[in-house]
């Protein structure tokens, strides 16, 4: 049996761990639909549905955000205009690429960063946002510091050349 270097036994890991978090992200997604349907239903048959529904759908769509973000990164499935990189050709398309990940990967790590100070400032003040219902500040900032990170590293993986966000996006749009 072959072994399996470090670097392949992470980056499958990395892989399985996008994958999950995509999977959740349509179980968040999932159950933000079921609750809305269920809270329509309660109105409809004239009866005062949960309070909570509002508040719950909200972060519903947060953590479905940053769940989903980096698997959409890596199924290059992010909203781009490729104009100008779509008519470029060699060296001057590689630098165009190369300096579009660059900032990708920059301001996702400046996203990452103040988004993890706010989760950690929110953690230590022990604020609760004031709803229908109150829940834990800290919770509303939780998924944007991994999922920030986990898009830069997607991002960085374009950067090194483990693929290109340009390469085949014809293709995915036209199946999509």
């Amino acid at each position: 049996m072959p072994r399996r270097s470090g670097v392949t036994v992470l980056a499958k890991a990395h892989a399985r761990l996008i994958a999950a978090l995509a999977v959740a992200a349509g179980v968040v997604i999932a159950l933000a639909l079921a609750l809305i349907a269920v809270d329509v239903a309660i109105r409809a048959a004239g009866f005062k549905p949960p309070a909570f529904t509002s508040a719950a759908v909200e972060y519903a769509l947060l953590y479905f955000t940053m769940l989903a973000a980096p698997w959409l990164v890596r199924q290059k499935g992010h909203v781009s205009v490729d104009a100008l990189v779509s008519r470029l050709a060699g060296l001057a398309r590689r630098l165009v690429e190369k300096t579009v990940y660059l900032i990708c990967v920059a301001v996702s790590l400046v996203f990452a960063w103040y988004a993890f100070r706010l989760l950690m400032d929110a953690i230590a003040s022990g604020q609760f946002d004031e709803r229908s219902v109150d829940i834990p500040t800290w919770l509303l900032y939780a998924p944007m510091p991994v999922g920030f990170a986990l898009v830069a590293l997607e991002f960085a993986r374009f950067l090194l050349g483990a693929d290109s966000f340009y390469r085949d996006r014809g293709e995915l749009r036209d199946s999509v």
